[in-house]
């Protein structure tokens, strides 16, 4: 790790330049030489960072969503040129020019505040080994040693020895404990923060490797970190952590706010903007009026969230225009009862042993009515015979006695007279 710092020492004066500004401040109010003047100086400096990095995470956000939509896309392409890897790569390529996207953007906030994050690792070993750095002289350096976080010296290490730490005015049991409790917490806002994106800011529609990448690393980062964590210094756990909670409260922003179409969190934000317009019978607010514009732009290109969004607004009488506010329509109302006794109306989609069911029962009718139909003509037809099989003035009983002695039925031929 000091190997890695020490090719970031070129921005180690602008790091410790900015600490030392936000530890004059902070040391007015605490005291100079106390652990909240220097805790809160690093903190600052996480926060002036990350202020810096705000276009660079829009930029992330964007790229992420790119991304997440062209996955099938992208699949298509992989099953097709599947024996062709340079093809395959050269349609990739193509496929990031066509829609604007950088697969790297989505890494551009975390390797741009790399370099501020080995330069404070750079400061504060040298704290630690007593060295002045940067701006940092000698009565800054006795101050920062003498710095301590509920116990703990900004420089000392979770793997530091007994006497490392006892040089530094502290004991180790405090030290290991303060770091492992600021090591988990590290890992845990990782852990949310990834889990927090996957769980509500994804669209759940689409079924792609990338999503089971995502959660991969759901679980993967907090162990890299939890592992790393026990070589860093005090001071550099708390930047971590400070940036951990500010990028979990920065992502629950845009989630709430902007969240992905077809996602969890765009059901919720569709939910809270309908009731919004229903308490107040307008949209208020740019961003909430940009989301509605956005809808209308759609057209029938709607996912079903935002289908269900437009049906709500009918019931209420209401439609979106495309400035993003909503009017009065009697047509919107129309159409929205119109739509919902036409889903009335349709019957209720049956099982497929509901419909093998059905189609015996109505097999075993048919057979049922052609063997009554079948049995009433025979029926008719014998009854037709015997009809016209009895003689004139003869009677039912007569004829019965003929058919048992075995005559033939109907008018007898007189017999030849050699026969009698």
């Amino acid at each position: 790790m000091d190997t890695i710092a020490s090719l970031f020492s070129f921005i180690t004066w602008p790091v410790s330049w900015v600490i030392v500004q936000f530890h004059k401040l902070y040391g007015a109010i605490f005291g100079p030489d106390t652990g909240w003047a220097w805790g809160l100086s690093i903190v600052s400096l996480v926060v002036l960072i990350r202020i810096c990095l705000i276009p660079l995470f829009v930029k992330q956000i964007k790229s992420t969503r790119n991304m997440q939509l062209l996955q099938p896309k992208m699949k298509a392409i992989q099953e097709r040129y599947k024996s062709d890897k340079q093809r395959q790569s050269e349609e990739m390529m193509k496929l990031y020019k066509e829609t604007g996207t950088n697969p790297l953007s989505s890494c551009l906030p975390i390797l741009a505040q790399s370099p501020f994050f080995f330069a404070l690792y750079h400061v504060l070993s040298a704290i630690a080994s007593n060295k002045k750095i940067g701006v940092i002289d000698q009565s800054l350096l006795d101050s920062a040693r003498q710095a301590h976080i509920f116990g703990a010296p900004l420089a000392a290490k979770f793997m530091d020895s007994a006497e490392k730490v006892d040089a530094l005015g502290a004991s180790l049991t405090d030290v290991r404990v303060v770091t492992a409790i600021m090591i988990v917490m590290m890992s845990a806002s990782q852990f949310f923060t990834q889990r927090q994106l996957m769980t509500k800011n994804v669209d759940l529609t689409v079924k792609t490797p990338y999503m089971q990448q995502q959660k991969m690393l759901m679980y993967i980062f907090p162990l890299i970190f939890a592992v790393m964590g026990i070589n860093f210094p005090v001071g550099v756990l708390v930047y971590w952590l400070t940036t951990n909670v500010w990028t979990m409260g920065q992502q629950m922003y845009v989630i709430n706010q902007n969240p992905t179409p077809g996602s969890k969190a765009q059901e919720q934000y569709l939910g809270r903007l309908l009731k919004s317009v229903t308490a107040h019978g307008e949209v208020r607010g740019r961003t909430r009026r940009n989301t509605v514009k956005r809808i209308v732009a759609k057209g029938p290109d709607r996912n079903d969230i935002e289908r269900k969004f437009v049906v709500g607004l009918a019931k209420l009488g209401l439609a979106p225009q495309e400035d993003g506010t909503v009017a009065k329509s009697d047509t919107a109302v129309a159409e929205a009862e119109g739509g919902a006794a036409q889903r009335r109306q349709q019957p209720k989609r049956q099982t497929k042993s509901q419909r093998q069911t059905g189609a015996a029962h109505q097999g075993g009718a048919k057979d049922g009515d052609s063997d009554e139909s079948e049995t009433k003509t025979s029926l008719q037809k014998s009854t037709a015979r015997d009809d016209k099989s009895k003689p004139a003035g003869k009677s039912a009983s007569g004829s019965s006695r003929q058919a048992k002695s075995g005559q033939r039925k109907g008018p007898q031929r007189p017999k030849h007279p050699s026969k009698k």
